[in-house]
């Protein structure tokens, strides 16, 4: 079984990162055009009650859009559902038939940490099991979905009845997750599991918590690349499912900023406003000034 050397400099750093109760800037933008503007809103999908209202400057940015632009409207039930059906396989096949026997084995070993039944993860495919215990580890150092940013802002919208923008889907989402080949199913899986025994997952949580805490996207960059030179198959996943979706994303937030009048709050995850390939530097390329708030 592949084991991890344990980095505790960078892990005590990790955790001190997190546990910073002041926020040295905002994981937020502003994008200006010759016309407008608009706000990007780096976001973690779980976290805490203390956490709400954001800060000042992020609540500020909310209302002074008009509308609220995310990744896919989470909370629509009907769609998330659809989402299930794509993530699981048919009945009599299960997951058991598409892992080595002894990652499964790995797998069930695992299951009680986070109070889960072997017949919840059976359907599942492998990319989804795995996914699945990673945000249990999530809820169990503290970080909860219903706390999650987008999910907060879904919510304030949808009560506001400000009109919320998806600038993906969750069909275009299910299209990416289903494009995983067997292989990389597998890789992925074997990766995860490794990143979880090991402690890593955990290392990686508090530093992308302390991260976004700090208005920090060179820490939150520093953080994805550490995962990828330890865990098996995160690279490529992260190139697929991160990079490779910023240029439709960029073409749509140079419509908000030049084709409508309205000021759009933009939020997705953190690690897509961060480093050289993010968002916030290819719009900087493209002639927007971009400053952080």
């Amino acid at each position: 079984m592949k084991r991890f050397a344990r980095a505790p400099f960078f892990l005590v750093l990790a955790l001190a990162l997190a546990a910073t109760p002041a926020v040295a800037a905002n994981y937020l933008w502003e994008v200006i055009s010759l016309t407008n503007r608009a706000y990007l809103y780096g976001t973690v999908h779980a976290g805490r009650a203390e956490w709400f209202p954001l800060p000042r400057e992020g609540e500020e940015a909310y209302d002074d859009a008009g509308v609220l632009v995310v990744e896919a409207d989470i909370t629509d039930a009907k769609a998330m559902g659809k989402s299930a059906e794509a993530m699981t396989y048919p009945p009599p096949d299960s997951l058991r038939n598409h892992v080595q026997a002894d990652d499964y084995t790995r797998l069930l070993k695992l299951l009680p940490r986070y109070a889960l039944q072997e017949a919840q993860v059976a359907p599942m495919k492998p990319f989804m099991a795995v996914s699945l215990l990673v945000f249990s580890e999530w809820g169990r150092v503290g970080y909860l979905p219903q706390y999650g940013i987008d999910g907060y802002l879904i919510r304030k919208a949808k009560a506001q009845k400000k009109p919320i923008v998806e600038i993906e889907g969750i069909d275009t989402q299910i299209q990416l997750v289903a494009s995983l080949t067997e292989k990389e199913n597998v890789t992925i899986f074997q990766g995860t599991l490794d990143a979880l025994e090991s402690g890593l997952t955990n290392e990686q949580i508090a530093g992308m918590v302390g991260a976004w805490q700090q208005g920090n996207p060179t820490l939150m960059l520093e953080i994805a690349r550490r995962y990828n030179e330890r865990v098996a198959g995160a690279r490529e996943f992260e190139e697929k499912f991160v990079w490779s979706r910023h240029e439709s994303m960029a073409e749509k937030i140079e419509a908000y900023l030049n084709g409508t009048k309205d000021r759009h709050f933009i939020a997705v995850g953190a690690l897509h406003l961060a480093g050289p390939r993010g968002l916030v530097e290819m719009l900087r390329k493209r002639g927007y000034i971009v400053r952080q708030r």
